[in-house]
């Protein structure tokens, strides 16, 4: 069965943006950008809520046509075109870039989702993590922590009462600090489903 694969780059102290959704905190540089590459080029799919779903084509689908464009953004931008993605959004009407619109997140659906054959599938969105942590959908969190403080802005987990006991599966440190803590959740990964801990 495919995984659900959630995974958000995080300041130190816990924010996914700024409070102007402010993301140029973000220290990707090509090492990190060819790890993204590497893992996202072997999903099965993006699923993303609305607004990261518009952030990411707002620049994706051409990013590659700069010529100042670096290597690892045009690798990306063609895995992103290429990708089949699903958007969860009650008013997007449409969406293009081989992309489905559906209107909740039903459990059951995700579930037949994850018994297709294909790669695994990448999870993105704040507020959509928080519906699929509800209901015990995701298998794994990549969070990359960002060697910066913010201070303010949005947090990337909010007070719920869907709490999980996780197994630590990997980390790793990249040359510009940013550090890899790689999650599973057993319970999930088990088969149990939405159970919390």
């Amino acid at each position: 069965m495919r995984k659900i694969i959630f995974a958000m780059s995080v300041s130190l102290d816990g924010f996914f943006e700024g409070p102007d959704h402010e993301l140029d905190w973000h220290l990707v540089d090509d090492e990190l950008h060819d790890h993204f590459n590497e893992w996202l080029g072997a999903m099965g799919a993006f699923l993303d809520g609305r607004r990261s779903y518009e952030l990411m084509a707002e620049f994706w689908p051409t990013a590659d046509a700069d010529p100042a464009s670096p290597r690892p953004v045009v690798e990306f931008a063609r895995i992103w075109r290429d990708m089949p993605k699903i958007v969860f959004s009650r008013t997007l009407e449409k969406a293009d870039w081989n992309t489905t619109v559906l209107r909740d997140v039903v459990a059951e659906e995700i579930l037949e989702l994850k018994a297709r054959p294909g790669g695994d599938l990448a999870l993105g969105g704040a507020e959509l993590a928080a519906t699929f942590m509800r209901l015990g959908l995701i298998d794994e969190y990549r969070l990359y922590v960002h060697p910066v403080v913010l201070g303010r802005g949005k947090p990337l987990f909010q007070p719920s009462d869907a709490g999980r006991g996780l197994r630590l599966a990997e980390t790793r440190v990249f040359g510009n600090g940013v550090v890899l803590l790689r999650y599973q959740d057993p319970a999930v990964l088990g088969g149990a489903g939405g159970e919390s801990r």
